[in-house]
């Protein structure tokens, strides 16, 4: 697909493939057309050229609460989450909003609370949290409406470094316990390599390489482009 903002090539020609039951990681310098992508598979933008795919079916002009209710989900660099409403409502709403019952919607709430650590301020308002506490409650709300795939953007930004390895182990539950594929932009690039069966890199709105996470680090085209130029000396030098 590509996308064009009066001339501006903010995509050009990318083809991405997600599968179910495998979590890929999206990387990128920034203005690479990371967040575009995104918006583009989720509906809230539309591709200048190509098509986008849903298990098959052709969804490109499908908005994004239809995708949602197919199985496609996301999350956004900022906080979404409806402020006024406490923090298990919020994920209870996104149940809802794909037909769960509400004895359902409320139970699912409950677990996902539990899995990211917000039991604790389930009847706190969304607006209370802290910037951290927030990413986990948009994971939670995506995860809500039983996808079977998930695009998260940016989703451990402001996370402590300290809550990196069970945030990981939650992405990795995505994958493993509810067999989802998973989409992840991350600038951390020790969560990306470390969970990521494989990895997409984007520079200047073209894919720059795919593979798995050894071959991403060995590429020396990925290295110039994202990790600097330091990397590739340190590359070369270790050859």
């Amino acid at each position: 697909m590509s996308r064009s903002f009066e001339g501006v090539h903010a995509l050009r020609d990318v083809t991405l493939e997600l599968r179910r039951g495998e979590v890929v990681g999206l990387i990128g310098p920034n203005g690479a057309g990371k967040s575009t992508l995104v918006n583009v598979l989720s509906g809230f933008d539309r591709p200048t050229a190509g098509a986008v795919e849903l298990e098959g079916r052709d969804v490109t002009r499908w908005q994004p609460d239809r995708r949602g209710k197919h199985g496609l989900a996301r999350t956004f660099q900022h906080s979404h989450a409806f402020r006024s409403l406490s923090v298990r409502e919020n994920v209870e709403v996104a149940a809802l909003g794909v037909g769960a019952a509400p004895r359902e919607a409320r139970q699912r709430a409950t677990e996902l609370l539990d899995i990211f650590g917000l039991n604790g301020q389930a009847d706190s308002a969304a607006s209370s949290l802290a910037q951290g506490d927030e990413r986990r409650l948009g994971v939670a709300r995506a995860l809500a409406s039983r996808p079977r795939f998930v695009l998260l953007d940016e989703p451990a930004a402001g996370l402590p470094e300290a809550e990196t390895p069970e945030f990981a182990a939650a992405v990795r539950a995505m994958r493993d316990r509810h067999e989802a594929g998973v989409l992840l932009i991350e600038h951390n690039m020790a969560l990306i390599m470390g969970i990521c069966d494989r990895i997409y890199v984007l520079d200047q709105g073209r894919a720059l390489a795919e593979g798995t996470p050894a071959e991403i680090r060995a590429n020396l085209d990925v290295a110039a482009a994202y990790l600097g130029e330091s990397a590739v000396q340190d590359s070369e030098a270790g050859r």
